[in-house]
């Protein structure tokens, strides 16, 4: 099932998807819920963040060859940080770029959608607490990340989690191709084959430290390429057996 958040006539529902028409679904999808026949066009409506998650987590370094590109080591154990979810946007929304950044950059991540409440869950258990995949952008004020130190301000700016279109909840996640273009130009191609530490790995791990809720989101990391944007920049990620997820770069108009 393909899951979406949709605005139509002023009001938001979730649906699923088939071919190009959405369904709208009865009840809460991450418990008990219904789904009804698919008689929406896709082109009606206007497609949302998947989610509302109650937290994001981000795991950095874990694309090796990311990791050296910034001359850092690859992490012996998962490197996490947290993004608010005031960071969050939906599909075709613009990633706005703050005036205390001169550089912002795209990191194009395989994004996990909790499904279950869980804590000290175990890896080979992990399987069972995903709802399933959707594509996330996290989006980083690399100048400010290298200058603080901690990554807080650098990923945390409202429109810096871009995530969408909707969340796939059958995928064999083995070995996907995760393809960034900006204007067209390939910037980043990797596949989630190359991460350091796996989904179950990342899921056992951080429900050691805290408490997962349904709807969370886990950010994977991100391969390889990242690179600036800029206004009038359009930013385009796709990850296979998903689709794709776009947006398009501002400026931050500035306070009157």
């Amino acid at each position: 099932m393909r899951l979406v958040r949709f605005l139509h006539e002023g009001e938001i529902h979730y649906g699923w998807v088939y071919g190009e028409f959405i369904g709208p679904i009865e009840g809460n999808p991450f418990y008990e819920f219904r789904r009804l026949e698919a008689r929406l066009p896709i082109s009606s409506v206007k497609l949302l963040a998947p989610v509302q998650p109650t937290k994001i987590i981000c795991v950095g370094r874990n694309y090796a060859e990311h990791a050296h590109e910034h001359g850092a080591e690859v992490p012996e154990i998962p490197l996490l940080f947290l993004k608010p979810p005031s960071s969050v946007i939906g599909p075709d929304e613009a990633i706005v770029l703050p005036p205390q950044s001169q550089q912002v950059e795209h990191e194009a991540e395989l994004a996990v959608v909790v499904g279950r409440r869980g804590r000290w869950i175990r890896a080979e258990e992990a399987e069972q607490y995903v709802f399933g995949y959707t594509i996330g952008n996290d989006v980083t004020a690399r100048d400010l990340q290298r200058r603080d130190g901690q990554w807080t301000r650098a990923k945390g700016f409202d429109t810096f989690c871009p995530l969408g279109p909707w969340v796939e909840t059958d995928l064999d996640i083995r070995d996907l191709p995760i393809i960034c273009r900006v204007n067209g130009e390939v910037r980043q191609l990797g596949s989630t084959r190359e991460m350091v530490f796996s989904v179950a790995q990342l899921i056992a791990f951080i429900s050691s430290i805290m408490t997962l809720e349904p709807g969370d989101v886990i950010l994977t990391g991100t391969p390889a390429g990242v690179s600036p944007i800029h206004p009038g920049d359009i930013v385009s990620i796709t990850i296979e057996g998903i689709g794709a997820l776009t947006n398009p770069v501002v400026a931050e108009e500035p306070v009157s």
